[in-house]
Order: C-alpha cells, then sequence, then structure tokens
C-alpha cells in the first residue's frame, strides 16, 4: 500500500495564506494526498503565527504544521504550541521551550505520519543545539509502530540541509528544507530510500523579494538605509512537494516538485 504526502512551503502573509487556502483542496483532490504538512512560521505578516491564522491553516487542509527561527515571533502562539497535537517547535531549542518535539497524524487509511523539525545553525542567528543530535533522539522517542516519519530542517545552508539528508537516509520517509524560500531542482530519493529536497520554495508572493516588496528591499541594499519589508502581494503561488512512500516500510518511491499558481487580488 502506498501513501502520498503533500509538503508545502513556507507560508509568507496573507498572499500566502489565499493561496495555500485556494491551492490545498484542489491538490488534495487531483493528487490523491493523504497528508498534508505546510511550514507556518512566516503566515502572520510575513513573521511569526497567531491562534487565529493557525486554525485558519488547519480548515484550508493543514494536517501537520511545522514553524521555524520565528516560532515565538508572535507571543500569543504559544498557548497553541503547548495545547495543539498538530504542530512542532525546532526539536533543537532548549528543553525548557514551549512546544512538542513531534507530531503524529492518523490518516483515513489508518496510516501514522510523524513530523520533526530542527533548525540549523550555519549562518542562523538562533542559537541551538546540534540538529542531527536532536532529531536521533526524537526518533529514538517515537513508537516503533510508526513507519512514515517526515524531518523538516529549517535552514540557511544548503550544505547543512544536503548533510541531514545523508545522515538520515534510511532511516526515515522524507528530510526536506525551508527557510530560504526559494525552490531547489534537487529532488531525489537516496539510496536507502529516503526522498529529499534542499527547499521547497515559498508559498507566497514571488513577484518579491523572497516574499517581501521588491522596491524596500533592493532600496535598502542600495543606499544602506534600513527600511521595513512589507509582505509584497503580486504573482502568489504554492510551492513543495508530492513523495509517495510505502507505507508498510516508510521507504519512499517518488518524489516530485508541485506548484500552484493562484490569481491575483483575494479577500
Amino acid at each position: 500500500m502506498e501513501l502520498k504526502l503533500l509538503c508545502v512551503g513556507d507560508v509568507v502573509g496573507g498572499p500566502g495564506r489565499r493561496v495555500l487556502q485556494e491551492g490545498l483542496p484542489i491538490l488534495v483532490q487531483q493528487l490523491g494526498i493523504e497528508c498534508v504538512i505546510v511550514n507556518a512560521e512566516n503566515a502572520a505578516a510575513g513573521s511569526g503565527l497567531t491562534n487565529d491564522l493557525y486554525q485558519k491553516i488547519v480548515r484550508a487542509g493543514a494536517h501537520l504544521i511545522t514553524m521555524g527561527d520565528h516560532i515565538y515571533r508572535r507571543k500569543e502562539i504559544i498557548p497553541t504550541l503547548e495545547t495543539a497535537e498538530n504542530i512542532v517547535r525546532p526539536a533543537n531549542l532548549p528543553a525548557t521551550a514551549p512546544g512538542r518535539e513531534a507530531a503524529v497524524y492518523q490518516t483515513a487509511s489508518g496510516q501514522s505520519v510523524a513530523v520533526v523539525s530542527v533548525l540549523g545553525r550555519m549562518f542562523m542567528k538562533t542559537p541551538v543545539n546540534c540538529p542531527m543530535a536532536a532529531v536521533d533522539r526524537v526518533l529514538a522517542s517515537l513508537p516503533k509502530s510508526v513507519k512514515i516519519i517526515v524531518v523538516e530542517i529549517h535552514a540557511e545552508a544548503t550544505s547543512e540541509k544536503v548533510a541531514m539528508g545523508w545522515h538520515l537516509d534510511g532511516r526515515v520517509s522524507v528530510v526536506f528544507g525551508t527557510h530560504t524560500h526559494v525552490p531547489t531542482a534537487d529532488e531525489r530519493i537516496l539510496p536507502k530510500g529516503t526522498a529529499y529536497i534542499t527547499d521547497l520554495g515559498m508559498t507566497g508572493p514571488y513577484d518579491s523579494v523572497l516574499g517581501r516588496d521588491k522596491e524596500r528591499v533592493v532600496g535598502a541594499m542600495l543606499t544602506g538605509v534600513p527600511s521595513p519589508f512589507d509582505v509584497a502581494t503580486g504573482d502568489p503561488r504554492l510551492c513543495g512537494i508530492v513523495v509517495t512512500v510505502e507505507s508498510a516500510t516508510g521507504r519512499a518511491t517518488r518524489i516530485e516538485r508541485v506548484r500552484y499558481d493562484g490569481k491575483e487580488g483575494g479577500v
């Protein structure tokens, strides 16, 4: 028996939320998706997540939600992180950090899918423990009955993401990277059966600089004068991957990039 997962890249601001709400139901139906994993750390005006937006993302069709270095930017999300069972914090934050290190979703066909997330350390501002050691620790704590495991590495350096893929090959079903907001073209099945991609890309406005107003960003780079980097609005897209996994073994058999182009405007 096979199961299809949809992993969706960083949702950025209102444009990202709108294209997610519009595109997810279409992709789930067309592609036969049983589990949707969404990174939502940029959902609130480009930085952080609120409980209201968490609820909207769940209603849009997300089964499991990951975050990143902006996880605590909106402190009102902390009670949700502490009580909700489908959202995870990076597992290599301090042990006392609010939130759970792993979440498990049971699909309609009865298969369990676990997700674990970690932050990278290279070029990242958030001080964290070793991401590889953190993943190893969390994997050891998961029930043996959970065969399908997805690991996200939210990191700046491509080398750190690639290294994580090789570290986990054969031990998890999928390793995907987030944070850099640019889809990479290196999707593949590693030799021992782990699907890998360096970055899912962004779910948000691509007429931008990584989701931010391009004139503001270019102006700041030209002049050196700080400027608010407002979320852009144009060319909204949903980007991610679809992975086919053998339910009995947890081995991935197919990975492909997916993109849904949204409509301009919105509510």
